[in-house]
């Protein structure tokens, strides 16, 4: 007897049920979500033809998909990263994906047809590459599934290995002040300064413009190239004093805004080398800044839109390593009870409601 017909056993829980593949290497059942006996039969011997000429069977399938969709036997990973790239992102960040597309752990994936591909070729892609690699790749993939590129996940979420991320780090008010003394090119100091006061991206703080601040309401407005959400930010006088500093029209750094974003990083990079600063990069600016809002108390939804965040999940992200002091609760309950008090035209406190 061909060993492969006892592969799979074919069962109905219950009379006029839904039948069901039970598969005898693993123990585990899969619903074929059909009551019909004779449709059923069809489905369990397509899987044995499967087993047993999977060649013939892929290209029995190809035949068949080829109706519905003309190019899937030769749509690879690098159409569907095109594909990607093209339909949904524009700017830094499309930049980003053209710049995944060469990991070199994606090397062997890449050219690849996408319905021939394996669970075991996307384990080897993630286990050559590291953090960036699993992000992009399950970008990849998810968003095959949702054009319907694949009929099911190649890799079932379950199975998707962790990202390990490195430990954020923010940057000090002393590893700041240590980095100023040592610049000598005013543009970048400023840039530098900037940069703590507000919080911004890299490109989004070198692109500043004049026309973006506006010194009756001293606020500094901007839109933030990533996400495209706007970002308003009131400044006081240590900032203000820093931007008086600057032009008066056109770019604020004339110089910093035509330099690639890599190589402000660099720059930086270097500078913290030079100092003996490790593990601190021009992001870790942003990360300081929410730190030092979630100290203060600043609302969280202040602090998101001040950073241009488009979730209060990844605002948590750069502020989860904030210290905060609660406040005592006595304290604050007695210059509320004083508060009502003074403001109550009888004089005396009146019970409400404190959200």
């Amino acid at each position: 007897m061909n060993p492969v017909q006892n592969t799979f056993r074919l069962y109905c829980r219950k009379p006029f049920g839904t039948f069901y593949l039970l598969d005898v290497r693993t123990g585990r059942p899969e619903s074929l979500r059909t009551k019909d006996p004779a449709r059923a039969r069809r489905l369990l011997q397509a899987r044995l033809e499967v087993l047993e000429r999977p060649e013939a069977a892929y290209r029995l399938g190809m035949a068949y998909l080829q109706t519905v969709d003309a190019d899937a036997q030769t749509r690879t990973w690098s159409h569907l990263v095109d594909a990607f790239a093209a339909a949904r992102k524009e700017g830094p960040t499309r930049h980003r994906i053209e710049t995944a597309r060469r990991d070199k752990a994606l090397a062997g994936l890449i050219p690849q047809v996408i319905l021939r591909t394996r669970a075991e070729d996307i384990f080897a892609a993630l286990n050559k590459g590291g953090v960036s690699t699993n992000y992009y790749l399950r970008r990849f993939h998810n968003f095959a599934l949702d054009m319907g590129w694949i009929p099911r996940p190649i890799l079932p979420r379950p199975l998707w290995p962790k990202a390990r991320h490195q430990r954020r780090i923010s940057i000090t008010f002393e590893q700041h002040q240590r980095i100023l003394e040592r610049e000598s090119n005013p543009e970048r100091r400023a840039y530098y300064q900037l940069c703590w006061f507000l919080g911004g991206a890299n490109t989004d703080m070198a692109h500043l413009r004049a026309e973006d601040i506006d010194w009756s309401q001293q606020v500094v407005s901007f839109i933030r190239r990533k996400t495209q959400t706007p970002c308003l930010q009131r400044f006081g006088p240590e900032c203000a004093e820093v931007l008086r500093g600057l032009p008066r029209r056109g770019p604020l750094f004339p110089y910093l805004c035509t330099v690639r974003e890599s190589d402000r990083a660099t720059e930086f990079r270097q500078r913290c080398r030079g100092l003996g600063i490790d593990g601190v990069t021009l992001h870790s600016y942003r990360y300081a800044w929410a730190e030092r809002a979630a100290q203060a108390g600043m609302p969280e939804r202040f602090a998101q839109a001040a950073l241009g965040h488009g979730s209060r999940a990844v605002h948590r992200a750069y502020a989860k390593q904030a210290v905060v002091l609660t406040p005592c609760l006595e304290a604050l309950t007695h210059t509320l009870h004083q508060h009502r008090s003074e403001s109550s035209p009888s004089g005396g406190f009146t019970p409400a409601l404190v959200a």
